[in-house]
Parts: structure tokens; C-alpha cells; sequence
């Protein structure tokens, strides 16, 4: 963490300093990144861990890695794995990694001794039923027929739902808690639920399962977190959460602290949702580029600090709101400009035929790696009598300022020669075929004679030497904007408003090109990123082959959008 960073504050760390100030939880700070392994990390869980591991650092303290597996039906190692992986990725360090299920027997305990005491019952109703008996948030709710059992009978039911006696949705365990209570995560909430699923870690050897309202606490205060940072839609849990670490009579109540969760424009960020997208073939994979996964950015070619700088500049409030997707692709670009080599390529070539250039000729010419850091150095690239040129950087009839190629025109071709256009033939549509030009023998970049200015400058890449690639341009995944694809809703069904969020998605999203670029990006790296001069930033994908290289484009040169 940076020293700047470090001078910064927001308002949980100044209530962690009132805590210490208070000489609360023996002076230490202890939090936890909680996620659930059923799919992958999203540049939403980024704030969150961000806030978790940077609080940490911030008072001398540890963070560690839980994973949050209480639902075995949506819960994969290959999950964990990629959520380990994306933390290294971004930079953090966890100091243990702990599963929920690790914390099953003890849980369990906890569990019958609620009931023993009169403070949890099975109860017989369906879903709809405890939905029903449950009121609303002007009327209060109504007992369950089943709550006054005693615990003699609840302890036998609930150890039968143990062990298999019952099926999916029979029986639940109830916390007896007021279901008048004008908070309705009070209203006896459930904390155990039958699931014949195989979990990913403990098999089969669990039928029934906690809640995550139920477990999480649990798992807090076993662990010895002092503070427990969450989004802002957990504010309301938060009695239930005092209430299991207080009737559980843990001695050190870790303290729940709430904060905004990033909404961004143009972005799915329900899990739900997302696995959605993957399981319907709307895009390719959890990787795939268009994805808010950090699988998916690293694949288009975000950076790990162009990530942070996002975060750190939307900061951490208390109010939701909503941030503009480019913001974080203004983060990127910043970063891209100052780390990307530079490289030509034309993504929508016609071919320049050089008139008085030998047609048996080749020459190398020299282009820097980056035009404002020398230490970056520069590579080669090969001149032939035919080259490609952007399509775009060439106009019949040109405007007084079009300063690239025209009839009767010059241009500088980047690191070679001036170039003039002589003639040019069009097919039966009138589009240009190919362009004929001359060059000035004595114009070489680098020579004596380089001194002759025009006011163009245009890259282009040898027809003769040069690497064929396919290139993916991206866009937007999302047409409109919509806050709720940015909800968390694991637990809640699949309704219409699914149908809705599929119609946004954006059929556009992905273009695929054909292009040609400098022989010298042959011996990049899955992974590395460059910038094509004048056109955009790019990284080489895993989809790339011996016979064909395959680019991601990252973003685009500049943007209209302006940063506060």
C-alpha cells in the first residue's frame, strides 16, 4: 500500500480507530474476505475485497480467505481455485484460508443448543407458507402453528432431518425470535434448510445445511474477526447477525460494518445473471472478455493496478450509487499509456503499391517501443514495395484538413518514407482496391533528408511480411443501464425479469476483424499488450495459433469522458 494511500481514510477505518481508541478486541483489527464459490470474482467483489485486505493492512492486522459454501449445488473447487488466483493476481496476500463447511460440526452444536433452550424450532410449513405467515413491512407476522414445540420435539425432528428422513422443503429449523418485529430478517428466520446435494468439499456426508445468515456470524466469531465488512444490503441483517453471536454466547462479537457496493454502467454483476450468460452461450465463458469477471478483464487485457486505481478513486461510502464504466476503462487506458509497447497494424487494410520502390527490395525500418521512454528501446520493422494501409487514412474527395493520403497527396509513413498518391482503381461498388504512390527516396526516417515536412504521419505494415491476425473488437455487454443486474440474488428464484436482462443484451458486443500486423508481434506472449499505433490497445489472447495470432482490443485511444 502505498504512503498516499495509507494517509487516506473513509469512514470505517474511522470507526475502527474509535474501537482501538476504546481498547476494543485487545488492539487487534482482524477482517475477512467471504466469498461464495459459485462462480467467479467480478469487479464488483473487487471492492469489496479491497476494502477487507486494504483494512487490514491499514491497522497492522490479518485478513483472511473464507469461502462462504453453505449451497452445495452451485459450489465448485474449480471456483475456489479462480477466486485464490484472482486475489494473487490483484496483489493481496490472505493470512488463512477457511471453508464454512470446515465449521459444520460446531455449527451444528450451536444449532441444537438453540433448541435446547427454547430458542429454535422445526417447522413444518412450506416456503410459501412461512412466506405467507411471515407479514409484510406494514403488517406484522403471525406464528407458525408448529412454533411451540417443545425442544424435546424439535430436537428429535431436527436430528431425523439430519439424517435423512425428510424431504427438500418438509422442514426447516426457525430461529423463535418476534414476528412482530418491525425488521423482518427478525421475523424467525430460517437457519437450516434440507439439501440432498453433494458438496464440494464435505460429500455426502451432510443433508441438511445452515443458512448464510445463520453460518456467517458463526464462522466470524470462531475465527476472531473483530470487524465484519459487508455491502450495504446486509445493514438490515445486521440484528440477526448480532443476535446469533449473542445468544451463541461468544465473548469477542465481532463489530458489522456496511458499505456501498459498486453499480457499474453497462454491467451484469449478479452471479446469477452471469451464469446465465455462460450456461445459455450468450458469450464464450467465465473468461470470456465481455464478462465484469476478473477472469474475463485479465483476458482482455485490464491490468491488476489499472483495477486498483478504479477502486481507489470511487472510493468507499455509505450511499449507493451508480459509476460510469468508463471511468474504469479511463483507469486502464491511463495505465495502458504508460506500459504498452507500441506496434503497427492496419485492421482494415487496402493495399499501396510503391511504383519506383524495387520490387525484389527490402528494408528494415526502426520504430521505438514507447515515444516518451527511451529505456524501452525499439524494434524492427520489415519495408517492402507493397504495404497495407488503413482504409480509413486514405479519401477521393478529402476535406481542406484531411492531412493523410488524398490524390496528388503526401504523407509520411511512420518510421520510413513521404509517400505521394499518383492514382488509384476502385471496383464496381466504388470502393478502392489499391493505391499507387511514389516515395521520396531521400524522405527516410532517420536519414539526412528527413528533414522535408507534411502534416500527415500514417502507420502501415509490409504486404509481403507480416503477421495475419484475427482481431475481437468489444463493446458494451449491456445496452441500458439497470441497476438491478448489479444485485447479488443467489437465493432468489429465476422470474421474467430474466427475459428482460437477456433482451438487453448487446448483439453487437463482439466484432471479429481481419488484419495485419508487424512480423514482430509474432513473439508475444498470451497475455501481453500493445498499443496499435493511431488505432487502439490490444493483447494477444489464449485463442491464438501458429497460423493465425488472435488480438483482444483492449480500449480504444482516447474517450469523450471527462474524470472529476
Amino acid at each position: 500500500m502505498t504512503e498516499e494511500i495509507k494517509e487516506k481514510s473513509n469512514f470505517i477505518w474511522e470507526a475502527i480507530k474509535a474501537d482501538l481508541a476504546a481498547g476494543k478486541n485487545d488492539g487487534r483489527v482482524q477482517t475477512r474476505f467471504p466469498p461464495e464459490p459459485n462462480g467467479y470474482l467480478h469487479i464488483g467483489h473487487v471492492k469489496a475485497l479491497t476494502v477487507d485486505f486494504a483494512t487490514a493492512e491499514k491497522f497492522g492486522g490479518v485478513c483472511n480467505l473464507r469461502f462462504d459454501d453453505t449451497n452445495p449445488t452451485k459450489e465448485k473447487e474449480e471456483f475456489v481455485e479462480a477466486i485464490k488466483d484472482d486475489i494473487h493476481w490483484l496483489g493481496f496476500e490472505y493470512g488463512n484460508v477457511y471453508y464454512a463447511s470446515e465449521q459444520y460440526d460446531k455449527i451444528f452444536e450451536y444449532a441444537c443448543d438453540l433448541i435446547r433452550r427454547g430458542l429454535a424450532y422445526v417447522d413444518d410449513l412450506s416456503k410459501e407458507e412461512i412466506r405467507a405467515y411471515r407479514g409484510t413491512l406494514t403488517e406484522p407476522g403471525k406464528n407458525s402453528p408448529y412454533r411451540d414445540r417443545t425442544p424435546e420435539e424439535n430436537m428429535d425432528l431436527f436430528l431425523r432431518m439430519k439424517n435423512g428422513e425428510f424431504p427438500e422443503g418438509s422442514h426447516v429449523l426457525r430461529a423463535k425470535i418476534d414476528m412482530a418485529s418491525p425488521n423482518i430478517n427478525l421475523r424467525d428466520p430460517a437457519l437450516y434448510r434440507i439439501k440432498y446435494a453433494t458438496h464440494h468439499r464435505t460429500g455426502d456426508k451432510w443433508c441438511i445445511y445452515p443458512m448464510y445468515d445463520f453460518a456467517h456470524p458463526i464462522g466470524d466469531a470462531l475465527e476472531g474477526v473483530t470487524h465484519s465488512l459487508c455491502s450495504l444490503e446486509y445493514e438490515i441483517h445486521r440484528p440477526l447477525y448480532d443476535w446469533v453471536t449473542e445468544v451463541c454466547g461468544f465473548q469477542q462479537k465481532p463489530r458489522q460494518i456496511e458499505f456501498a457496493r459498486l453499480n457499474l454502467t453497462n454491467t451484469v454483476m449478479s452471479k446469477r445473471k452471469l451464469r446465465k450468460l455462460v450456461e445459455e452461450n450468450h458469450v464464450s465463458g467465465w473468461d470470456d472478455p465481455r464478462m465484469p469477471t476478473l477472469a474475463g478483464m485479465r483476458r482482455r487485457g485490464y491490468s491488476a493496478p489499472a483495477i486498483r486505481d478504479f477502486i481507489e478513486r470511487i472510493g468507499v461510502s455509505k450511499a449507493d450509487s451508480t459509476v460510469d464504466h468508463r471511468l474504469l476503462e479511463h483507469c486502464v487506458r491511463n495505465d495502458l499509456n504508460e506500459t504498452a509497447p507500441r506496434a503497427m497494424a492496419v485492421l482494415d487494410p487496402v493495399k499501396v503499391i510503391l511504383t519506383n520502390y524495387p520490387e525484389d527490395q527490402q528494408e528494415m525500418c526502426t520504430i521505438e517501443n514507447h515515444p516518451k521512454k527511451p529505456e524501452m528501446g525499439t524494434h524492427e520493422v520489415p519495408f517492402t514495395r507493397e504495404i497495407y494501409i488503413e482504409r480509413s487514412d486514405f479519401m477521393i474527395d478529402a476535406p481542406k484538413k484531411f492531412f493523410r493520403l488524398k490524390p496528388d497527396g503526401e504523407v509520411r509513413l511512420k518510421g520510413a518514407y513521404i509517400i505521394k498518391c499518383e492514382r488509384y482503381d476502385v471496383d464496381e461498388n466504388g470502393n478502392v482496391t489499391c493505391i499507387y504512390c511514389t516515395i521520396d527516396p531521400t524522405s527516410k526516417s532517420g536519414s539526412e533528408g528527413a528533414d522535408r515536412k507534411v502534416k500527415g504521419t500514417i502507420h502501415w505494415v509490409s504486404a509481403k511480411e507480416n503477421l495475419p491476425f484475427e482481431g475481437r473488437l468489444y463493446d458494451v455487454l449491456i445496452l441500458d443501464d439497470n441497476n438491478e443486474n448489479n444485485a447479488e440474488d443467489e437465493e432468489s428464484e429465476e422470474s421474467s425479469s430474466d427475459d428482460d436482462f437477456l433482451r438487453q443484451v448487446n448483439p453487437n458486443s463482439l466484432q471479429i476483424i481481419n488484419g495485419y500486423a508487424e512480423p514482430w508481434l509474432a513473439e508475444a506472449n498470451v497475455g501481453d499488450d500493445f498499443q496499435f499505433m493511431r488505432m487502439a490497445y490490444f493483447c494477444k489472447d489464449k485463442d491464438s495459433t501458429p497460423e493465425k495470432a488472435v488480438f483482444n482490443r483492449i480500449v480504444i485511444l482516447k474517450d469523450s469522458f471527462k474524470v472529476d
